[in-house]
């Protein structure tokens, strides 16, 4: 099995969407209750790190940068996405994704990328902290999903590289 990292283009929509659906449907991965249209998306994340992985011509799954502020002094701080199809999980691809993001990332001059993470999605967890992210605190009751209030953890990756100046 070759994976393909490339980026990720309007046409891969479809396939973005299927994946993002699942993890929407899973619990576990985002707040979203629906999967945004294509121009909503678009205009709420980074033209920077937007990549798809591909197994031959199929999406298996996607990573991207949302901005989290508009203010000047955030420009070098980005939150990260990474979603992998339920049927591709468990073969590397979101390690993959993740250290390609990490890397397009710094050629964009990102200082600090950020998530915010169900403390129940152990996989994402872990897959943060094997690139190199730390978990720096507990958002309690952030926000309430299907009548429960869910709690998020905060991690960060501050890079060697990007901003040191």
């Amino acid at each position: 099995m070759t994976i393909a990292i490339d980026a990720l283009r309007p046409e891969d929509w479809e396939g973005v969407a299927a994946i993002y659906r699942e993890g929407i449907d899973s619990g576990h991965a985002t707040f979203e209750s629906a999967v945004p249209k294509w121009d909503s998306w678009n205009a709420s994340h980074l033209a920077a790190g937007r990549l798809v992985a591909r197994i031959g011509d199929r999406v298996v799954g996607w990573a991207a940068l949302s901005p989290v502020s508009d203010r000047c002094a955030y420009s070098g701080v980005a939150e990260v996405s990474v979603y992998v199809a339920a049927a591709a999980r468990g073969r590397g691809i979101g390690r993959t994704l993740l250290a390609a993001l990490i890397a397009e990332s710094e050629r964009a001059g990102i200082w600090t990328l950020q998530s915010g993470t169900f403390p129940e999605n152990l996989a994402s967890l872990a897959l943060q902290k094997s690139c190199g992210f730390r978990e720096i605190g507990r958002r309690e009751r952030l926000g309430k999903m299907a009548g429960h209030w869910r709690d998020v953890l905060l991690l960060e990756r501050r890079s060697p590289v990007a901003g040191i100046d």
